[in-house]
């Protein structure tokens, strides 16, 4: 038997730990430890096919919404998309971040039958070191959770975790408050076992998660709070429970408040501490977040909206400078 001395030389090697030398082994410092340090990398991904599939005679007037009865899709308007206004107001999106000199991944558009797919919110959230891929609520959507982990491997970012069992979780409901805190919205679309899994997975890296169970039938966190910078945050106070807003300002987070009208307006992307990029027609609430020291840059994205996602729905950002 030849002996093993040799591995004496080759013990294992479990420091430095991981986030400490992320960057030497994986190629960069992915993932993100809060929403407004400056971006450096963000995904997107384009409409595609599927919005061509929303027709007119599918409007129900008790949901106010056309439905698809099989369920593949819903549109929150009474006229269907038009796919070459959405497709163009998807491409200022994308040219705003360039603009920026913000990196911006693409992910390629999914086959017609994922309509939800451009809000790449939502299968994935990132914390620092990479991604946790989450297991969205809805069939419609199942199966965009495995597009986006290969597309954002493939790029070299990390997978930290993917939930499973029966938990269901969308990234439109998860918002950092700031390093090492973050809230997640419980809700239609957010159950109890998926805030089991990622209270457990983010222990793992010393992070506390407060869980801010949302009313009726909302679906995400992210039309109610969106961070500005680490002391500040816009908010709708009515959609948030009182508890969560005494949590907020225990954190020393103070909050500007939508005008009641304008809720497109919280669903923003902040692009760096006090800079964001927001949607067209929310001028209200521009005005207050320029009065607080917010500098605001809007693009249209109205024919958008009625798909069930905003500017932040459309982003994920991949890489954040951290704010502090």
């Amino acid at each position: 038997m030849t002996s093993d001395l040799h591995q004496t030389l080759m013990a294992t090697a479990a420091e430095p730990a991981f986030h400490e030398e992320l960057e030497a082994v994986w190629g960069r410092p992915w993932g993100a430890h809060d929403e407004v340090g400056r971006l450096q990398s963000v995904l997107v991904r384009p409409p595609g096919p599927a919005l061509e599939l929303i027709r007119a005679d599918a409007w129900d007037a008790e949901r106010q919404a056309l439905i698809d009865p099989d369920g593949g899709w819903y549109w929150t308007r009474r006229q269907p998309p038009d796919p070459q206004r959405a497709a163009a107001q998807h491409d200022g999106l994308i040219t705003a971040l360039r603009n920026e000199r913000i990196e911006v991944v693409r992910a390629e558009p999914m086959a017609a039958r994922f309509p939800k797919a451009m809000y790449v919110r939502d299968p994935m959230i990132t914390v620092p070191g990479g991604a946790i891929i989450t297991r969205t609520a809805v069939r419609m959507r199942r199966g965009e959770e495995a597009d986006l982990t290969r597309t954002v491997a493939a790029r070299g970012m990390p997978i930290l975790a993917t939930l499973t069992g029966t938990a269901t979780l969308e990234g439109g409901s998860f918002v950092k408050l700031r390093d090492g805190v973050a809230a997640l919205g419980t809700s239609i679309r957010c159950n109890d076992d998926g805030a089991r899994q990622l209270t457990e997975i983010l222990a793992l890296i010393g992070w506390r998660l407060i869980l801010v169970p949302l009313p009726g039938y909302t679906i995400h966190l992210d039309l109610h709070l969106a961070m500005l910078d680490c002391d500040l945050a816009l908010a709708d106070p009515a959609g948030l429970p009182y508890t969560f807003l005494t949590e907020l300002e225990s954190l020393g987070i103070e909050l500007v408040h939508v005008a009641a009208d304008e809720l497109w307006g919280v669903n923003l992307l902040a692009l760096a501490p006090r800079r964001v990029l927001m949607a067209h027609g929310s001028p209200r609430t521009a005005q207050r977040l320029s009065d607080a020291g917010v500098e605001v840059l809007t693009i249209p994205y109205d024919e958008l909206h009625p798909n069930g996602g905003g500017v932040h729905c459309s982003t994920m950002e991949l890489i954040r400078r951290p704010a502090s």
